[in-house]
């Protein structure tokens, strides 16, 4: 599902995949969130309500570029380093054709449907 993904007034290629949660966050488009570093790996920030975590895909680890969901918080994650190892709490929801210095400090995501 291809979207529109603007950082920081820059408009930057980004797609969903096909899952639940990915079509959830797709439901609440178009969005505009300020983003704030976590670990020195990722921004992330919180949409304006929780996602659904059914049907869920086979964990796997964030990769530089990933749109990801931490459902134990509720926040979208964008990485910009590559993420931990996999785990069940954290859902690929897409990905981000940006660099990993412009997504490292980016400080505003504005994601909108694809026209």
């Amino acid at each position: 599902m291809d979207i529109r993904v603007t950082l920081d007034g820059q408009p930057v290629e980004a797609t969903l995949n096909d899952s639940p949660a990915a079509r959830d966050l797709a439901s609440l488009l178009p969005l505009t969130l300020d983003l704030e570093d976590f670990h020195g790996t990722e921004r992330v920030a919180d949409p304006p309500r929780e996602l659904t975590t059914d049907g869920a895909p086979e964990p796997a680890a964030a990769k530089v570029g990933d749109i990801a969901y931490y459902a134990p918080w509720g926040n979208l994650a964008f990485f910009y380093k590559d993420g931990p190892s996999a785990s069940s709490d954290l859902l690929i929801l897409g990905h981000i054709d940006a660099d990993a210095d412009q997504l490292s400090g980016a400080e505003r995501i504005t994601i909108e449907a694809a026209s």
